[in-house]
């Protein structure tokens, strides 16, 4: 199964965080295994922000855990012009840009949302998901 990775659970899963549940945390490890592990790059311009805004904050530069992220076999979906049509023709869902942009990579992929964003679980769009919390 093709996972993306909502800035969250990226988090959670890289930072060893406890909220992040068991069946999430085998998707997730098992979608790395398979090289089917994605994060839109919109995530990591996300936790940068909360960062700079002091929000948020990692043991490391941002730059060298992304590094590290990818390393462990994560792939990076960059920003297209047909991902960014996509999000705004996303019905019925919230004005957020972020996760506007998280779901349209993952439904481009034909993937599954790991995510606890209550928005994002309750949205009644064609989207697979993954409560992140479980």
């Amino acid at each position: 199964m093709s996972v993306v990775l909502d800035t969250n659970a990226l988090v959670w899963a890289f930072e060893g965080d406890k909220a992040l549940g068991s069946h999430a945390a085998r998707s997730i490890d098992q979608a790395i295994a398979e090289g089917a592990a994605h994060v839109s790059a919109v995530s990591f311009w996300e936790l940068a922000l909360k960062i700079r805004k002091g929000k948020f904050g990692l043991a490391r530069p941002i730059t060298d855990w992304r590094a590290d992220v990818l390393r462990m076999g994560v792939r990076e979906v960059p920003i297209d012009g047909l991902i960014g049509i996509a999000a705004n023709e996303l019905a019925d869902m919230h004005a957020d840009p972020a996760d506007r942009l998280i779901v349209a990579t993952t439904l481009q992929l034909g993937a599954t949302l790991a995510t606890s964003d209550a928005r994002l679980l309750a949205w009644k769009g064609p989207l697979a998901r993954i409560d992140a919390r479980v």
